[in-house]
């Protein structure tokens, strides 16, 4: 553990606040425009698809990014006062660029309309368009300087963290591998945050290279572009950037939990293959996207569903063992925090099972176009990451004794979690039943039963929505009067 004068920790816990109530503004706002949608799409509003499509990429992009961004501050705030000092002045920098990236989103989106989704499919953005010419060159440029932010940002924590534990390789835990003693322990979570923040800057540096290229070809309509090259880019930057997204909030677990457990959870050579070998099935799973391309080569699909298949096996299956082992016959006091942790954990896998179903190919044939493709990533993200996150803000925020009689808020995850539940069936039925995903409506389905199904499903996902809305507002109430005071241990 560093040493951090007392305006050092003040000064990082004003920085994790900042962040902490961007996440708090945005997070309902885009949960309500996933409310919008499944309102349209159950037939109680009416809206133009033109305004149906720029609201859907606004609230894709807008999602990975801010769970990125909030995962990224936990474990900015985390390392920062616990294991390597970091710039201030680089965090604030990262924050500031951050914020001008999700504004220039917002209005090339609910301004300019701009509609084609998170994965930009070129030739899509400048073919056959409905939004206005100016928000292409808008929203490419804000998610250049979104993608430059989180690579200086990721950059930084790397290099600090290198820095203090002499050399990359340190921190990716290979000295556990020898027979030599260790000489200075390698916390899980900086192990971790090594191996997910790497593979973060190298999607990113893809990203940059597809947005690049868009870019230029918004200032030059005549240069043209290999379609399926830009695909493989873009699939590659937005699967790896929601698996870290995961990753980074599992180094807050394993930081995190034995605090409220009372066991140690150190690395250790199981840890460290595990999680080696996640870095490498995260590069290469994201071909199971692609199973569709048949100008593909052959071989990326046979290699896409080993990856697949295989990355759902080091680190979740590891991981999970030891959530179990840190709460066997440990009396842990179900508080907020550990009780978020724990269901978190349960999300992500059922999530992840979910996916590993759907990377296969020949079910994939059947539910790739289908609402099965929303349920999974749905499932991690609102069921693992969100909970993640709002354990960790209950932990800024809240002593051990505050977080366990937190009545209030304990109401308020359970509403949370039920809605949750509530919403994501109805993704899943709906992909069980064919309804297809990325449609405004169903009104103009000739299939009858895909009409009336696909109408009702979204129907009872919207009032689904709004208990998850009344579950994380409960919350609010107790997270966000606590976030100017400084966290107090209490009896």
């Amino acid at each position: 553990m560093i040493q951090l004068s007392f305006e050092e920790q003040k000064g990082q816990r004003k920085f994790v606040v900042a962040w902490s109530i961007t996440f708090l503004v945005l997070f309902p706002v885009l949960i309500a425009l996933g409310l919008l949608m499944r309102l349209n799409q159950g037939e109680i509003i009416a809206m133009q698809p033109t305004t149906f499509y720029a609201i859907m990429t606004l609230h894709g992009l807008g999602m990975a990014g801010v769970l990125f961004s909030m995962s990224f501050a936990g474990l900015w705030y985390l390392i920062g006062t616990r294991y390597t000092k970091l710039s201030l002045g680089m965090g604030y920098f990262v924050f500031a660029l951050t914020l001008a990236g999700v504004i220039g989103l917002t209005v090339a989106t609910l301004i300019g309309n701009y509609a084609p989704g998170w994965y930009l499919l070129y030739p899509l953005p400048f073919v056959g368009t409905s939004w206005e010419e100016w928000s292409n060159g808008m929203a490419i440029i804000s998610l250049i300087i979104l993608g430059v932010a989180w690579i200086i940002g990721s950059s930084h924590i790397v290099s600090a963290l290198a820095k203090e534990y002499d050399g990359a390789f340190n921190l990716l835990g290979w000295q556990y591998l020898g027979k030599k003693e260790v000489k200075r322990e390698v916390p899980p979570i900086a192990m971790i945050t090594t191996i997910s923040l790497i593979a973060g800057v190298m999607s990113f540096l893809i990203g940059a290279v597809f947005l690049l290229l868009l870019l230029l070809k918004y200032f030059e309509p005549s240069l043209s572009f290999d379609p399926l090259l830009l695909k493989n880019y873009v699939f590659f930057f937005g699967h790896t950037l929601v698996n870290i997204t995961l990753y980074c909030c599992l180094g807050w677990v394993y930081e995190l939990l034995p605090e409220f457990t009372g066991r140690e959870w150190k690395t250790n050579k199981v840890l460290v293959y595990s999680w080696n070998c996640t870095f490498f099935f995260i590069l290469f799973a994201y071909f199971h996207h692609l199973y569709m391309d048949f100008a593909q080569p052959m071989i990326f699909n046979y290699f896409g569903q080993i990856a697949s298949f295989s990355s759902s096996v080091p680190a979740s299956a590891i991981t999970m063992f030891g959530i179990i082992a840190q709460f066997y016959h440990s009396k842990t006091k179900w508080g907020i925090i550990p009780t978020a942790f724990l269901l978190g954990v349960a999300g992500w896998a059922i999530g992840g099972f979910a996916a590993v179903v759907d990377s296969a190919i020949a079910v994939n044939k059947i539910l790739h176009n289908t609402m099965w493709v929303p349920a999974h990533f749905h499932t991690y993200m609102l069921c693992g990451v969100v909970l993640f996150i709002l354990g960790f803000l209950f932990y800024i925020t809240h002593s051990k004794a505050e977080q366990e009689r937190n009545k209030p808020a304990k109401i308020g995850l359970w509403l949370f979690i039920t809605g949750s539940a509530g919403f994501l069936s109805m993704f899943y039925m709906g992909g069980l039943n064919s309804i297809p995903r990325r449609y405004a409506d169903y009104a103009s389905s000739p299939i009858a039963s895909t009409h009336d199904t696909g109408a009702l499903l979204a129907y009872i996902a919207a009032i689904f929505i709004v208990l998850i809305l009344v579950g994380l507002l409960t919350m609010y109430a107790s997270i966000i009067f606590r976030l100017g005071a400084d966290k107090r241990e209490t009896l």
